[in-house]
């Protein structure tokens, strides 16, 4: 009479724990891993570099101010980086990779905290960058008195409006968790927005509350911000970047990884 084996069980009891670190530079590296991060990624810096090259050639002395070549920078920033943001979260469902890494990091939270901590990441860097091309294009080509008028506080204001470019990226992408449909929302959204707004007056007199663009004019301007114009920015950060992100994280945190 033969005698049943019982398979031998596999114990990963004793495996050392994914720290966290090693999972923000696996983040760090799907930002451009793929082709279209790679070339989105070369589209920033040349657009940035074009911009700032024709606006020092052309524009008035008076005008070649080191606030108006961050604007500058911020521009193309401003448009891309949320695509990035986007892919970062996008790329892994459409490409069937999130399986792999659930399976490797059974915890989602862990998984998407380092997803947001390389997006804040990618955020700082290129803020880097932009401050750092916007100073050399100013003492290449700074008109008279181009410094004058910087603060700290100017440096924080830039620094918001691209961090939160990218989280608000990065909370379409787990929203949608759809490349197309979270791009596509989040360049038309604010068309529609506007189109409504100058249609309908009671939202267009509430747009510096609940619309985005509206309420970060001061900052992108570099203009003192009042009380008011701080909780005006707080709320439509509240509607276009927490909400959608809460949503979103739910969503991944619930969904079935196929």
């Amino acid at each position: 009479m033969s005698t049943a084996t019982v398979p031998a069980q596999l114990d990963l009891s004793g495996t050392t724990r994914i720290s966290l670190g090693t999972l923000v530079r696996v983040e760090l590296r799907k930002l451009v891993d793929t082709r279209a991060s790679r070339w989105l990624l070369v589209a920033i810096f040349a657009l940035t570099a074009l911009l700032l090259v024709i606006f020092a050639l052309n524009a008035n002395e008076s005008d070649r101010t080191f606030r108006t070549f961050i604007q500058l920078t911020g521009t193309p920033q401003g448009f891309l980086l949320p695509v990035l943001g986007i892919l970062l979260v996008t790329s892994e469902w459409s490409q069937r990779a999130a399986l792999t890494t659930f399976t490797l990091v059974p915890v989602r939270g862990r998984v998407l905290l380092a997803k947001v901590l390389a997006a804040l990441l990618a955020g700082v860097i290129a803020y880097a960058v932009a401050v750092g091309l916007a100073a050399v294009f100013t003492v290449i080509g700074g008109g008279p008195g181009a410094w004058s008028g910087i603060g700290l506080d100017d440096y924080a204001k830039y620094g918001l409006t691209q961090v939160s470019g990218v989280m608000q990226g990065l909370a379409f992408g787990l929203l949608f968790l759809n490349t197309a449909a979270a791009i596509v929302t989040f360049f038309v959204l604010p068309t529609v927005f506007s189109i409504v707004a100058s249609l309908w007056s009671p939202l267009g007199k509430a747009a510096s509350w609940v619309d985005l663009n509206t309420a970060q004019g001061p900052l992108l301007n570099g203009d003192h911000m009042s009380g008011k114009e701080w909780w005006q920015l707080a709320s439509a950060l509240a509607i276009w970047v927490a909400l959608p992100f809460v949503v979103g994280l739910v969503r991944v945190l619930r969904a079935e990884v196929k």
